[in-house]
C-alpha cells in the first residue's frame, strides 16, 4: 500500500499531526488506525442512498455510516465531494485467487491428470468434491489487481476442473497468505457438464456424453442420502454393525450447502428446473443467456441465478463463409437485456465473470446491461449484496452498514458511465489505488478461461451444458 499516497486527501490538521510524528521511513510502514471518507455520495444498497454521507472505516470494519458522523482525531480523511461510495463489488462465480499452472501462465496447455478409465459411478471419475478453494487461494495472482481496478473486492471462487469441481469459498481481494483472503467457506460445490459426444470423456469412459454427465449427478447425490444414512444408523448402534466405507467425495458433497448447476440455453434452463429438485439440494443454476425464453418459468421457481457477464459474441477469428444461425443472432441481441428482464420480474439473481477478467472489460460488460434496461440501482445489487444474500454471507458483506466487513469501491462518477473512473478500493480496510491505464484498457475482449458455456453456435445444443475450457 503506497501510504505516500494518503497526504493527498489529508484535512491539512491531520497532515500537519502526521508531519510531526513520523518519519518518511515511519510513514511507509504505518497502516491509518482509522479512515473516514467524508461528505460523499453513498450508496449504502442495504437502505437509502445519503447524498452527503460520511464512511468510518477502523481495523478492518465498517465502524460507522451516516449523514452526521464524528470523525475521530486519528483518522485520515478522504474528502469525498465529488466522490461516490459503493460496496464493493462480488464475483459470484470465478476463479480469481486461483493462479493457474505455471505452464498454463507461460502459454503452454496446463497438464491434466490422467484419471484411470472409468465403468461407472462407483469409479468417481472427474470428480473432485473434496478439494476446497479455500486452500488454493494465492494472493500472487494477477487477475486480482485488475478485478480490484473494475471495483471488485471479494469473489465466490471455484476450482475449475473435473464435473464435481469442489467446494468454493468467499475471499476477499487483499492479504499477504491465502488464508487471510478467506472469509467464509465452503459456499457451495460447483458441478460442470463436461462432455464430448458419446465415447467422449476422458479415455473414453463413464461419462463420455451430456446425458451420462447427468445420470453420474444424479447417482452421486443418491449415493450421499444413502451414505448419510448409513453413518446415521452405525453411530446410533455400532456394537454388532460393521462401520461404513469412507468416501472423501461424498463427503465434500455433504459438506457444500448448495450446489451450482449450469444452463445456458432455453432447453438447458428447462432441464435443470425439472432435475435440480431431484437432487434434494438447495442448488442455484448460472450462464443464463437464454433466459429471455424463460422469464416466467423462472419466477415460478425461484431457483437463485448467477448471469454470466460473458456476453454472445461473433468470434473474432471466424471463416466468412460461416452464417451464424438466426437463433445465434438473437441470443448475442438479446443475452444482455436478460438482467433487466429478471429485475422486473422480481427474480433475484447477481452476475458472474466468466472469464471475463480485464478491467476494462468488466466495466464494459456491466454497462452494456445497464444499456440494455437493467437499472443502475439493480445491476449495483446484482454485484453486491444479491450475490451475499444468495451465499448467506450477507451479514458480513454486500452493503454499506456498521460493523460489515470494510469492502468498498470509490468512485469519481456513478457506476457504469464511460467516463466514471474508479479512485480508491478498500478490501479489509487496506486501500488500494486502481492506475488509469489499466481502468482504460485493453479493452479487447480477450478475457480469460469461460467458466460457464461456450459462445453460443460453436457446439450443438446438447454439448454445451457445462464450463469447457
Amino acid at each position: 500500500m503506497k501510504q505516500a499516497s494518503y497526504a493527498s486527501i489529508l484535512t491539512p490538521p491531520i497532515l500537519a499531526l502526521a508531519a510531526l510524528f513520523f518519519s518518511p521511513v515511519q510513514m511507509s510502514a504505518e497502516v491509518p488506525s482509522a479512515v473516514a471518507i467524508k461528505d460523499a455520495h453513498v450508496v449504502t444498497v442495504s437502505g437509502q442512498d445519503l447524498p452527503k454521507g460520511t464512511v468510518l472505516l477502523r481495523d478492518g470494519l465498517i465502524q460507522e455510516v451516516g449523514a452526521s458522523v464524528q470523525i475521530p482525531p486519528d483518522a485520515w480523511v478522504i474528502e469525498g465531494a465529488g466522490l461516490t461510495v459503493y460496496p464493493g463489488f462480488i464475483d459470484g462465480l470465478s476463479n480469481w485467487g486461483i493462479p493457474a499452472p505455471a505452464s498454463a501462465r507461460a502459454g503452454a496447455a496446463a497438464p491434466v491428470p490422467v484419471e484411470p478409465r472409468a465403468h461407472g459411478p462407483e469409479d468417481r471419475p472427474q470428480t473432485y468434491a473434496y478439494e476446497r478453494a479455500a486452500d488454493l487461494v494465492n494472493p500472487s495472482d494477477g487477475r486480482l489487481e485488475q478485478a480490484r481496478a473494475a471495483g471488485f473486492t471479494s469473489a465466490a471462487t471455484f476450482p475449475n476442473r473435473g464435473i464435481f469441481e469442489g467446494q468454493g469459498a468467499l475471499i476477499d481481494f487483499a492479504g499477504q497468505r491465502g488464508r487471510e483472503m478467506v472469509v467464509f467457506e465452503p459456499v457451495g460445490q460447483a458441478v460442470a457438464f463436461r462432455s464430448g459426444g458419446f465415447g467422449g470423456g476422458g479415455r473414453g469412459g463413464f461419462p463420455g456424453s451430456l446425458m451420462g454427465n447427468i445420470s453420474y449427478v444424479r447417482q452421486l447425490y443418491l449415493d450421499l442420502g444413502q451414505y448419510q444414512q448409513a453413518k446415521q444408523i452405525y453411530n446410533a448402534h455400532p456394537n454388532g454393525n460393521r462401520h461404513p466405507e469412507y468416501d472423501h467425495a461424498l463427503e465434500g458433497l455433504a459438506e457444500s450447502p448448495r450446489v451450482l448447476l449450469p444452463a445456458d440455453r432455453e432447453q438447458q434452463i428447462d432441464r435443470i428446473l425439472n432435475f435440480g429438485p431431484e437432487l434434494k439440494m438447495p442448488f442455484l443454476i448460472y450462464g443464463l443467456h437464454e433466459a429471455y425464453l424463460r422469464v416466467d418459468e423462472l419466477r415460478k421457481a425461484n431457483v437463485p441465478l448467477l448471469v454470466s457477464l460473458k456476453w454472445p459474441e461473433a468470434p473474432r477469428e471466424v471463416n466468412p463463409t460461416d452464417i451464424p444461425s438466426f437463433r445465434d443472432l438473437t441470443m448475442r441481441d438479446k443475452a444482455p437485456a436478460v438482467p433487466g428482464m429478471l429485475a422486473k420480474a422480481g427474480v433475484k439473481f447477481a452476475f458472474y465473470s466468466d472469464g471475463v477478467d480485464n478491467a476494462a472489460e468488466l466495466k464494459r460488460a456491466l454497462k452494456k446491461a445497464v444499456d440494455n434496461g437493467l437499472s443502475r440501482a439493480d445491476a449495483v445489487r446484482a454485484l453486491t449484496l444479491s450475490v451475499a444474500e444468495i451465499y448467506g454471507v450477507a451479514d458480513r458483506v454486500g452493503s454499506i452498514d456498521k460493523g460489515k466487513i470494510a469492502n468498498l469501491v470509490v468512485t469519481k462518477g456513478e457506476a457504469f458511465d464511460d467516463k466514471t473512473t474508479v479512485e480508491y478500493v478498500f478490501v479489509d480496510g487496506k486501500k488500494f489505488v486502481p492506475s488509469p491505464e489499466m481502468q482504460q484498457g485493453p479493452a479487447n475482449g480477450a478475457g480469460g478461461a469461460r467458466r460457464g458455456n461456450p459462445p453460443s453456435g460453436e457446439r450443438a445444443e446438447d454439448e454445451t451444458d457445462g464450463r469447457l475450457n
